[in-house]
């Protein structure tokens, strides 16, 4: 059995987990936190769908932070099961809740890394295409932004290990220095037109000797 296989496996068998929890709620099993068990498995449960079927489900941004309130809450419910008496359908329900979360908050952080393709727009894959393409006939490139107040400096490089962004912001009060590591070209691209407004038509001109101005 091969790795896809076994996470396919693993969300068939979470999502079965999360239809009899419905249905042990529905005929009125459970207890108050029930609900908003299955709320967060549903939607945990759908980001783990998406992490193995390589698709964006809803923001980047919110999975790690799930992740980690799956995680925490994880930790909460075991100290509660060693520490304190609970009734036998309360300790069923934080039991099997508690190893829900601690494997789909691994996979869930995975998921949330901002740094893969399927997170990518279609115009950041072609734009990437094009930046790849250019890397490889050099040893780096080279592009400015200017407006009336900052000016972006990003000096761009390609090694066996990925792609690193190397930024020198100035502005009226002082420079700031910083480098960013990416293992995609696209998330690379994401992150210069988000965070230095550069684009990859600035290393074009810089490339073919023109002047670079934003």
């Amino acid at each position: 059995m091969n790795l896809d296989r076994a996470y396919r496996l693993l969300a068939a068998f979470f999502t079965l987990m999360l239809f009899m929890g419905g249905i042990a709620l529905a005929i009125g099993g459970g207890t108050l936190l029930a609900p908003v068990y299955l709320l967060l498995g549903a939607i945990a449960v759908a980001g783990l769908w998406g992490y193995i079927l390589k698709r964006r489900f809803m923001n980047p941004r919110m999975w790690r932070p799930l992740a980690v309130v799956l995680a925490v809450g994880s930790v909460m419910q075991l100290i509660i099961m060693l520490t304190t008496t609970v009734s036998s359908v309360l300790l069923t329900w934080m039991l099997a809740s508690s190893i829900f979360s601690v494997m789909l908050a691994i996979l869930l952080y995975r998921y949330g890394d901002r740094d893969q393709p399927l997170w990518a727009s279609q115009k950041e894959r072609e734009a990437g295409r094009e930046l790849d393409a250019m890397l490889a006939g050099r040893s780096f490139l080279i592009a400015t932004h200017r407006d009336s107040e900052r000016e972006n400096s990003v000096k761009v490089t390609k090694s066996i290990e990925g792609y690193r962004a190397h930024v020198t912001r100035r502005t009226p009060t002082g420079q700031e220095r910083f480098e960013e590591r990416f293992r995609y070209p696209e998330t690379l691209v994401f992150f210069l037109e988000k965070f230095t407004s550069v684009s990859v038509s600035d290393f074009k001109s810089t490339a073919s000797g023109e002047h670079v101005g934003g």
